[in-house]
């Protein structure tokens, strides 16, 4: 969905195989959005974009996960030997496993220290670590196999499968690209219909994030990153789809800021559910990505993708801090991951206060934005030492 290279005249297109800023930059807001929603109850979670659409910063997140993947690992499988193509992506895979079950324990830690020393029980709850009590077998079972999921740390697992099937994924994209969205539409609408999810062992129902719903959105991503490495565009650029686009968001936008509206919108899809629509139609449901979150994101995506000032914006000086976080999501997500529960530990002990919130919040993003820029300069001067060892030989 992304825009494609017309040459060095236009000023706002990326060059064919360059960076891509808005990648970099919408992933970091992402982040950003992500740590503030997973702090719930403060001050600043309603000017995040959930409050202004079906969807939020997760659709977000998968989609751009999809296209960093197609960027990243398509040339792997343009032609056979395979492997290296297929042992990179799941090396990456391999990590993001390692990433969850570290952050995942130092959630735990940080829990079990607020309830033992402060009393604060609750957030146990909250967090579905109850479970560890009543069956802390099951639990300590589920939670290496992936089907314990505490809240707010389940998007990485969700992740992680994705790209443990991306191999197949990329090798169909670059061949029939067409015919993959075609597959991972029937999918995603097969996966609703009959309710089919992954186990969430020891509890009962599926995985709160469903693989099955939303691989459609890490596949348009996969494939807007495949087209844009070649300086395309994996859906054309039309005035009248940016007119819908545009307005189908506005209508979204008057829903959730209006409420007779919005009263109006959930008795009509209502109806239509008592007329037999399937739920996922008609409803806001997340674990299977109902199609108004769907397509809300999808809209959105597009308009932002043909917008030429988003590539400017995103190029320009102002938008650094957001792409450094972008540039080293991983290590930031799982940081502000961690983050967020101590600052939920926290607003639990000493109660709702908008001088709390800022500090917290403040502080969180602080931390994150130092760290990314900490990993940059790493980066910076591992590559300086590369360049300058061949000179001291």
């Amino acid at each position: 969905m992304l825009e494609k290279s017309e040459g060095a005249a236009s000023p706002v297109l990326p060059q064919r195989g360059a960076r891509d800023p808005r990648i970099d930059v919408l992933r970091g807001l992402a982040l950003v959005m992500i740590f503030i929603n997973h702090v719930p109850g403060n001050a600043f979670e309603r000017f995040t974009n959930r409050n202004w659409g079906f969807s939020d910063a997760a659709e977000a997140f998968v989609f751009l996960s999809g296209t960093a993947a197609g960027l990243a690992y398509s040339s792997g499988f343009l032609a056979p030997p395979y492997w290296p193509g297929i042992a990179r992506v799941w090396a990456r895979a391999r990590t993001l496993y390692f990433v969850h079950l570290s952050t995942t324990s130092m959630a735990i830690g940080i829990l079990a220290a607020a309830a033992l020393w402060f009393g604060l029980y609750d957030l146990l709850r909250t967090i579905n670590l109850a479970p560890a009590w009543e069956n802390p077998l099951g639990v300590l079972i589920g939670i290496p196999i992936l089907t314990h999921q505490l809240g707010y740390f389940n998007i990485l697992p969700l992740y992680l499968v994705l790209l443990l099937v991306a191999p197949p994924i990329l090798w169909l994209a670059l061949r029939r690209p067409y015919v993959l969205m075609a597959l991972s539409v029937a999918v995603w609408a097969l996966a609703a219909q009959f309710r089919i999810n992954l186990p969430n062992y020891p509890n009962p129902g599926g995985w709160f994030f469903n693989p099955l719903s939303w691989q459609i959105l890490f596949v348009a991503g996969l494939l807007t990153g495949i087209f844009l490495k070649r300086g395309e565009r994996f859906v054309p650029k039309l005035g009248w789809l940016m007119w819908v686009a545009g307005l189908y968001l506005l209508i979204i936008l008057c829903w959730r800021l209006m409420p007779p509206l919005a009263s109006a919108g959930r008795y009509g899809l209502s109806q239509l559910g008592s007329f037999g629509v399937p739920f996922y139609l008609v409803s806001f449901d997340k674990t299977f990505l109902a199609l108004s979150r769907l397509s809300h994101f999808l809209a959105l995506a597009y308009l932002v993708s043909c917008l030429g000032w988003v590539y400017s914006a995103s190029a320009s000086r102002w938008a650094e801090p957001f792409r450094l976080l972008g540039q080293n999501g991983l290590a930031v997500f799982a940081t502000g991951s961690v983050l967020s529960i101590l600052a939920q530990a926290i607003k639990a002990g000493i109660g709702d206060h908008f001088t709390t919130d800022f500090v917290l919040l403040a502080c969180g993003l602080a931390i994150q934005f130092a760290l990314a820029l900490a990993l940059r300069r790493t980066r910076q001067a591992t590559q300086a030492r590369r360049h300058a060892a061949p000179a001291l030989r």
